[in-house]
């Protein structure tokens, strides 16, 4: 995972902005992306992000070789191909195999995660490897915006409602004097998405990238901003 260290973008998108969406100028975020690819085996899968639930899988990117790669997830089962998920609030989750063959990235904003975005993205890790159940894949939650910054309304909170109305009492804080306003816990109701498809192997959820104006970018917090990566590969067998 990158954090905004390292780069040569200048303010309001100092330093190692990598999206190139961010209204940040192209030559500098493909200088910060040559400064990433120096410590990765490859290129990174870019993906066109567009907060929905789409995976791109070996299959499709030999079809799409032209891309751009529009999808909020994508999976691999070869060796050094770099999964990479651009986030600046929204949480990006990071998969893996027990055996270590089969890997996964997702981008889980709350749309894509009430619409279904980590349950796409571990059915078609599944399809990867025959036999491969949820129950033998790790997931980790990378930096999102954190339960305390999360202010939605009562769209979020009907999104994930009209799913499941298990989640509310957990992952939506009513906020006192603010009719219909919530904090929402991403952490939460990224975990019970996962966990609801027999996967119990999770880690991370302990960032808010709101809260830490050093390390992270944040769109919430600051409007124009950049974004950083999460990025998973396998490597070769020694």
């Amino acid at each position: 995972m990158t954090t905004r260290s390292g780069g040569v973008s200048l303010p309001p998108y100092d330093q190692l902005n990598l999206g190139l969406n961010s209204g940040d100028n192209l030559d500098t975020v493909m200088k910060n992306r040559q400064i990433v690819r120096q410590s990765l085996p490859g290129e990174p899968v870019w993906l066109k992000q567009v907060h929905g639930i789409s995976v791109s899988t070996p299959t499709t990117r030999l079809v799409n070789q032209a891309g751009p790669n529009e999808a909020d997830a994508s999976v691999t089962n070869r060796v050094n191909e770099v999964l990479a998920i651009l986030t600046a609030d929204c949480m990006p989750i990071l998969f893996a195999s027990d055996h270590g063959d089969v890997i996964g990235a997702a981008h889980a904003g709350w749309r894509g995660l009430s619409q279904g975005v980590l349950e796409r993205t571990i059915d078609a890790m599944c399809l990867l490897r025959p036999g491969l159940e949820p129950s033998a894949i790790s997931a980790w939650m990378g930096p999102a915006i954190g339960p305390n910054a999360f202010e939605v309304g009562e769209d979020v909170y009907e999104a994930f409602s009209d799913h499941d109305s298990s989640r509310k009492p957990s992952a939506f804080t009513p906020i006192s004097g603010k009719a219909g306003k919530y904090f929402a816990n991403l952490y939460i109701l990224a975990e019970q998405r996962m966990r609801a498809t027999g996967l119990s192997k999770i880690q991370g959820g302990g960032f808010c990238t709101y809260q830490d104006n050093v390390n992270f970018y944040s769109y919430r917090r600051d409007g124009i901003t950049g974004r950083f990566a999460s990025l998973i590969w396998i490597s070769p067998v020694r």
